[in-house]
């Protein structure tokens, strides 16, 4: 990785340290650690507990507490920091101002974030796009020009760096000059599969490639379920785009359902195996989708507002593909009702103009008539 390092400050370094300590210690995963950081309150705090103390808190046994106990001797926090310093990596905690917002949602986010490249306020205007690893060729092709059109409308596109759709969707993003975001698995030194690690270089200069793992673990089995869950809760909602019955995306797609996140999917032909999971997830109520609108006009408005690459405000994703006109007739619309004549009036438009794009930003879900002369933002 080659992408400059963006200059953290981090107000308790000791917090930092304990926090990424406790990160490397086997057998100490997101519930877990959150479950003794409720017991005792910080990082430092579970470092100066007593065995006895460690062994209170459900799931911790005496070989954990033993374990956790060792770290301060036993794991070599400066050279690890040492080492993402030498290769350009940035370490996030959970409480750094730049830790993604939206992983902050989910019931179990990591409390370190190793990351090569730079994540953006305007990232969590995201959509995750994951597929098979043995994708057919309209799959690949889906998955490029869906990954495309949302890079384009100003959607970051979050994948997991796999082979088949993940690689596809990275690629669409980037050929479009916009953003996007790879979970990985493993280790951010050791890029699974290897035969991406150029793909990977072209991602942290387009965005980021990210991990809850140190920089030099090895790929698992185990870890990819897991990481799944960051992928999703990254993202507003979840795109399949090719899956078999038995496709690890349709895992991805659960982890939104349980994060409360919008699932989509892409139909194929009704005799391809490799179509069963998204006609399966159409059948059970994920939104079926042909182009990019389908995913703008089903999210709802944001939490909070952010900005996009202009700077404009955003409140909804499906304002990225306003027009200038759309624009100005919705930046005339307040919350609370507001009179068709109020919007003539401050959008500076005809009457007739002002009608025909109401009615469009209705079908989009941007505004909604409060009475006849009336309209409000959603």
């Amino acid at each position: 990785m080659t992408q400059t390092q963006p200059d953290h400050q981090y107000t308790d370094q000791s917090e930092l340290r304990a926090a990424l300590r406790l990160s490397l210690v086997s057998g100490v995963g997101p519930r877990i650690r959150q479950d003794l950081l409720d017991c005792f309150g910080s990082a430092d705090a579970i470092f100066a507990a007593s065995s006895q103390q460690l062994r209170q808190v459900p799931g911790v046994g005496s070989k954990l507490s033993n374990s956790i106990l060792r770290a301060t001797e036993e794991v070599d926090i400066e050279t690890e920091l040492q080492l993402c310093q030498d290769n350009n990596i940035s370490i996030l905690s959970d409480s750094d101002e730049n830790y993604p917002r939206l992983l902050k949602e989910i019931d179990d986010p990591p409390g370190i974030l190793f990351a090569s490249g730079t994540a953006l306020p305007q990232d969590s205007i995201s959509i995750a796009v994951v597929g098979s690893r043995h994708a057919t060729h309209y799959g690949l092709q889906q998955a490029e020009r869906l990954a495309s059109g949302l890079a384009r409308a100003g959607v970051t596109v979050v994948s997991g760096m796999a082979r088949g759709v993940d690689a596809a969707a990275h690629r669409g993003a980037i050929s479009a000059g916009g953003r996007t975001i790879a979970v990985l698995g493993s280790g951010l030194l050791n890029i699974y599969p290897p035969e991406h690690k150029e793909l990977a270089v072209d991602i942290s200069f387009n965005g980021a490639v990210i991990s809850e793992v140190p920089p030099r673990r090895h790929p698992s089995s185990g870890a990819f379920p897991q990481r799944n869950r960051l992928i999703t809760g990254l993202s507003l909602g979840t795109l399949v785009v090719e899956a078999s019955e038995r496709s690890g995306a349709l895992i991805s797609a659960r982890h939104a359902m349980e994060q409360n996140r919008d699932v989509f999917a892409v139909p194929g032909r009704i005799d391809s195996r490799m179509s069963r999971g998204c006609h399966s997830l159409i059948r059970d109520g994920a939104k079926l989708v042909q182009s990019v609108d389908d995913i703008l006009e089903e999210l709802g408005p944001l939490v909070e507002a952010t900005v996009d690459d202009t700077g404009q405000e955003i409140r909804h994703p499906a304002e990225l593909k306003l027009n200038e006109q759309e624009r100005q007739v919705l930046d005339a619309i307040d919350s609370e009702p507001t009179e068709i004549d109020q919007v003539v009036t401050q959008s500076g438009l005809p009457v007739h103009r002002v009608l025909s794009t109401v009615s469009v930003l209705e079908m989009r879900h941007l505004v909604r008539r409060v009475s006849g002369n009336k309209v409000a933002r959603v």
